[in-house]
């Protein structure tokens, strides 16, 4: 089905999205919950030593680059690089029939993050997100620990930085994953696909396809119809295909094809709401112009003489739905309208006079 009305996001307004999202993510990522860690390991002159880090406690993790960009035919790529975190927690040590325990600063540098997020829709129009891939890497961790026998474990701290290291890069991944799930799918499933104009007539805005990421830019076909609250029945006409311009230098393009605006007119017209009254109320005091029976007699001389100075009302209406055609061009509408003219009589009953046919052909 071809789009009523497209909205086209360049790479600029990702850019600006971006800022956004990645203060969420830095959030979601300094809540990290690490479990504690215990091990043996043989130290040379020492023996076999039992150690455990307890009480992980993630301080800062900073996001510092990052950048969101569109994929073609996949969706869009959340890359994050120098990423870094700052750790505390405690360490117990035995060996032979020594124990001890202290604290010790954990430095997580050059973090790189990798996520691939999948667009789609279901089968009500609203999109649908999931991450299929992620992947972080560790460049450096470094560990320093305190106490009598911080010398100790700073023997074997290589042992103990590659079991945090793939315990933080798999941690980031779940979080991620588990975000996106929870959280941001969780939110575009309670996003409406339709909304309530006015009391008469609502607009329809749901996903004719899934969004698409293209090497600029991550494109969104929406229905784009108006219909009537009372009674939806389907337009009498489809939509016709809706191309975008080449241009990507704003952040954000929306495109409107005749359909949107003529499932407009319809909408409106059969909820009787292209119907309005001119009265002598409506006309400014400052203008020199009178409704009534005597201004018009100069071009019927009938009215002076069957209904002598009586005010007079106009109701406008739509005998049809009004009609715009966008074409290359550009754009040329042609509304019929009627005009009823009324003579109001001292009963405050009205009096049809005549009936103006209007036929306007508009082009800009």
């Amino acid at each position: 089905t071809n789009p009523g009305f497209v909205v086209r996001i360049t790479q600029a307004g990702l850019d600006y999205a971006q800022e956004q999202a990645i203060a969420t993510l830095e959030k979601k990522l300094a809540q990290l919950k690490l479990p504690d860690i215990s091990g043996d390991s043989r130290v040379l002159r020492v023996g076999k030593v039992h150690y455990e880090l307890s009480r992980l406690r993630l301080r800062d993790f900073h996001l510092p680059y990052s950048r969101i960009t569109p994929i073609s035919n996949k969706g869009l790529q959340v890359s994050i690089s120098n990423a870094f975190a700052e750790l505390d927690g405690d360490w117990r040590v035995k060996f032979l029939f020594v124990r001890d325990h202290g604290s010790f600063d954990l430095r997580v540098e050059n973090i790189y993050i990798k996520v691939l997020l999948r667009l789609g829709s279901d089968t009500t129009g609203k999109p649908t997100i999931s991450t299929p891939d992620c992947s972080a890497h560790i460049s450096k961790v470094r560990v320093l620990f305190s106490g009598k026998l911080g010398w100790l474990y700073n023997l074997f701290h290589s042992v103990i930085e590659r079991r945090l290291r793939k315990i933080l890069e798999d941690k980031v991944c779940d979080k991620v994953a588990m975000s996106v799930y929870n959280e941001l799918q969780t939110y575009i499933r309670t996003l409406p696909v339709t909304a309530r104009i006015d009391d008469k007539i609502g607009i329809d805005y749901s996903l004719v396809a899934p969004p698409r990421a293209t090497p600029k830019s991550l494109d969104a076909d929406l229905k784009g119809e108006f219909y009537s609250l009372a009674h939806r029945s389907p337009v009498p006409f489809s939509p016709l295909p809706l191309a975008f311009p080449s241009d990507h230098e704003r952040m954000v393009y929306f495109g409107a094809s005749s359909y949107f605006f003529n499932t407009a007119g319809i909408a409106y017209h059969k909820a009787g709401a292209l119907v309005f009254e001119i009265t002598e109320a409506m006309i400014p005091k400052d203008v020199e112009f009178k409704l009534n029976t005597s201004v018009f007699s100069a071009f019927i001389p009938q009215l002076e003489e069957k209904y002598p100075n009586m005010p007079m009302k106009f109701r406008v209406s739509t005998p049809t739905a009004p009609f715009l055609t966008v074409g290359e061009g550009g754009i040329s509408f042609q509304p019929i309208v009627d005009v009823q003219a009324y003579a109001i009589l001292p009963s405050s009953r009205l009096a049809p006079l005549f009936l103006l046919s209007l036929v306007s052909s508009d082009t800009a």
